[in-house]
């Protein structure tokens, strides 16, 4: 059994014991090793995702306290601060002393934890991870867990030494700890729709998160606080959405890695300086291995048709897997409910720690990064690019993530009338 299919898990009981082959941790958590029934939880990123992780990690697990916060800005830290202290008042422990603010307020979080929780933004993620892992934390990493080539390579290192250090890595991609799926991917293995031929991958969506320019705020600071619409930072829709349904089609295909795909993308209709740099629509077309072919879309304009779905096409029948059905030659539904995911995946992380069984989402969180940060820069530009390339490229969006400061020159500025400049596709040379 593999890593990864240790770590998604059905239910609290029966996690470890599918986690049979984990390895046992020589290091538990500073406090909970040193007889404390607490565990230190750390917070970088205090947007929504960040505060989300947080609550979802109090409620799965109920000896852990959050006791520092991080984030660009101070208030809100504060601002997030309150909000936790108000839904779980036991288990938020954060002094003015553990919040942090600036680009370096991922130190004081390391330090001040025993467990990190990452959900700031993504160009970070590879960076705030490894030190994590150096310090010797256990971590959860939201995804994407980075923007480009140089980031996943450093991903891969981090994974890499956190196993070395039987330290836990659980990635954010929460599907794969989603028991519907896990019972319906289960059934889709086995042969239920035959040999799958296709997979068509679907997100459709308004904008989300637009953060407003401040009075008085630079650059810099203004990209770092609106972060979902500047490639840079995010990595644009491809890998800051897709992903999820990249992931699953990759499980789908026993995780294979596609061959090679090409994009079409753009920027048709959003317009203003909140929207940043990033896209506004996307399809990519990925070529697997024995043909199969997975046709990837997202989509973030508003008053159009939206919709996110997985359709599995086999050669004899299709599985909808979000609607957690199976259809054709054997026709099939999963009842649904059960605890989310989005909790799920943080019982099996403070499971692993208590009982001394190290778990690590590496593989597929490398791999899954990769495909769709292989998508989004071959809509970027208009190349068909190959998995060799993608992943012997050092490519990163500059500035390196150790490099950022807040009086630093911003990567991209506005132009004359306050809109970003947008890549061209078939102009546009990255890799």
């Amino acid at each position: 059994m593999s890593e990864e299919s240790k770590a998604t898990t059905v239910s609290r009981r029966r996690f470890l014991q599918t986690s049979s082959g984990a390895v046992a941790l020589p290091f538990l958590a500073g406090a909970y090793a040193a007889g404390s029934d607490t565990i230190r939880v750390g917070v970088i990123g205090c947007g929504g995702r960040g505060a989300g992780a947080a609550m979802n990690a109090m409620t799965a697990e109920k000896t852990i306290r959050i006791v520092a916060m991080g984030d660009l800005l101070m208030d809100r830290v504060h601002e997030k601060r309150a909000t936790l202290k108000e839904k779980f008042p036991e288990q938020t422990d954060v002094s003015d002393d553990h919040c942090f603010s600036g680009f370096d307020a991922y130190r004081g979080v390391i330090e001040a934890s025993d467990v990190v929780l990452i959900a700031n933004a993504a160009k970070f993620h590879p960076l705030h991870q490894m030190s994590a892992i150096e310090a010797g934390r256990h971590v959860f990493v939201e995804k994407p867990h980075a923007v480009d080539p140089a980031g996943a390579k450093q991903v891969k290192a981090a994974c890499e030494l956190a196993a070395k250090k039987n330290l836990c890595v659980v990635s954010g991609l929460q599907s794969r700890f989603h028991p519907g799926y896990q019972e319906t991917m289960r059934r889709v293995h086995e042969g239920a729709i035959g040999r799958i031929v296709a997979i068509q991958e679907t997100w459709l969506r308004a904008p989300y998160v637009l953060n407003e320019r401040r009075p008085g705020m630079n650059e810099v600071i203004y990209q770092g606080s609106n972060q979902y619409h500047f490639n840079w930072l995010s990595g644009d829709d491809v890998p800051q959405t897709l992903i999820h349904n990249l992931d699953r089609s990759s499980w789908a295909l026993h995780n294979a890695a596609p061959l090679k795909a090409y994009g079409l993308g753009g920027r048709s209709t959003l317009r203003g300086e909140v929207y940043g740099n990033v896209f506004d629509h996307h399809s990519v077309v990925y070529q697997f291995p024995e043909g199969v072919r997975v046709y990837a879309f997202c989509r973030t304009i508003d008053n159009c048709y939206d919709e996110n779905s997985s359709l599995i096409l086999g050669s004899k029948g299709r599985c909808d897997l979000l609607k957690l059905k199976i259809e054709g030659e054997t026709n099939w539904q999963h009842p649904g409910g059960g605890e989310s995911p989005y909790v799920l995946e943080h019982v099996a992380l403070f499971e692993a720690i208590k009982k001394g069984k190290a778990i690590n989402s590496g593989h597929h969180m490398v791999r899954s990064t990769q495909i769709a940060m292989m998508g989004q820069l071959s809509c970027y530009t208009g190349s068909e690019i190959t998995w060799d390339q993608l992943t012997t490229s050092n490519f990163y969006f500059p500035p390196k993530a150790e490099d950022c400061r807040e009086d630093m020159e911003a990567p991209v500025k506005p132009g004359p009338h306050g809109s970003y400049p947008v890549l061209v596709p078939g102009e546009t040379k990255l890799l």
